[in-house]
């Protein structure tokens, strides 16, 4: 099944949204009990971490790598390469057993998954920008250069 360049970046869009608002959701389902200053300056530092050294990195990385294909039809999960693939099963693992083990205290889950939740669904929001800017960009410049007359 191989789809257009332009899709894999709105694949990847579903699915980072998809994993950041469910971990959003369980992060902000926990967090009542834990309402402090401290505890949403941590979500935040967490978010701004995440963003700034993993996430936001990775958005480019793949639009970069997306782009940059040859060809113009790619096999559907080609919105990620085999490492990210990896990262998000090892990700997903880890979660799931922090959370049905219980190896990490609520508050932990309700500040932690608050941050991650919200950096994974901005990158994913990222990733849907990146693709309305591929499929309307190109319009834009034809565009621009009709209207110069050339």
């Amino acid at each position: 099944m191989k789809v257009k360049r332009n899709t894999l970046l709105f694949l990847a869009c579903l699915v980072w949204s998809a994993a950041g608002f469910n971990i959003l959701r369980i992060g902000l389902v926990s967090y009542p009990p834990y309402r402090t200053v401290l505890n949403y300056l941590l979500s935040v530092l967490v978010f701004a971490v995440f963003q700034k050294f993993i996430f936001g990195k990775l958005v480019k990385k793949h639009t970069a790598r997306i782009i940059a294909y040859p060809e113009e039809r790619q096999f559907f999960l080609k919105f990620f390469d085999g490492k990210s693939f990896v990262i998000m099963a090892v990700m997903m693992t880890g979660g799931i057993v922090l959370r049905t083990g219980r190896l990490a205290p609520e508050r932990f889950i309700a500040v932690f998954y608050t941050g991650l939740g919200a950096s994974l669904l901005l990158a994913g929001l990222l990733f849907g920008c990146n693709f309305v800017r591929a499929v309307f960009a190109p319009d834009k410049a034809q565009n621009n250069t009709e209207s110069k007359g050339e």
